[in-house]
């Protein structure tokens, strides 16, 4: 190979190179640039929907706040934070709402559960799961109306070996053809009332002004 064709091979090289990482850079640059326009709008977007799910566990007579301002954090059983919603009615607290998860038929079931300041459900509802369309997917109130079965419920009524699917010896229905997805939803709900009821003095406490005049939690 001449000299000429060496460096004519080079200089190719070279330019491939070169206009490779010029469509690299590009392309990083735009998707940075996209990120950043969108992450606003969509940090909106889940702010909207998880409002939206909030109101139909912790009704919006209930309270006169803004439920995700000032939420509180608290440990669950497994070590884990809990990020707690609370309902307000002056300084009053007037109910409390949370996510819970568990694994279910498909894979993990995730809930929202309001709760009362005396310990009763408020409302449940499915915020995301895998189960089986048409058997398991019941557990969504825009599918059946089984969820509302658990509202006005605490771990008094029934007592905590009651919550169960009565398949188990429990008091709650299970589907036909499908008991797993129910059972799990139970042991979350059953999970969640147990976590009121370990933090029920913290999450219940009155409200105080701080001195940008925002509730906060009393110090306990």
């Amino acid at each position: 190979m001449s000299l000429l064709a060496v460096l004519n091979q080079r200089q190719s090289v070279g330019y491939q190179a070169t206009l490779l990482g010029g469509f690299t850079l590009l392309a990083a640059a735009l998707l940075v640039i996209g990120d950043l326009s969108t992450r606003d709008t969509i940090a909106l977007r889940k702010a909207e929907d998880l409002k939206a799910s909030l109101s139909q566990v912790l009704p919006p007579a209930l309270h006169d706040n803004d439920l995700l301002v000032d939420p509180l954090t608290l440990p669950g059983a497994d070590g884990e934070p809990v990020l707690v919603y609370r309902a307000l009615r002056g300084l009053e607290v007037t109910g409390v709402a949370y996510r819970m998860s568990g694994p279910g038929y498909s894979g993990t079931i995730e809930l929202i559960l309001g709760v009362d300041p005396q310990g009763r459900v408020l409302g449940a509802r499915v915020l995301s799961h895998s189960e089986t369309p048409g058997l398991g997917d019941k557990i969504e109130i825009a599918k059946d109306d089984w969820i509302l079965a658990f509202d006005g419920r605490s771990l008094g009524n029934p007592p905590p070996e009651r919550w169960a699917v009565k398949k188990d010896g429990g008091d709650f229905d299970q589907f036909s053809g499908a008991t797993i997805t129910p059972r799990a939803v139970v042991g979350v709900l059953r999970r969640g009332l147990e976590f009121f009821q370990r933090h029920q003095v913290a999450l219940t406490a009155p409200a105080t002004v701080s001195v940008a005049s925002d509730p906060v939690r009393s110090p306990e």
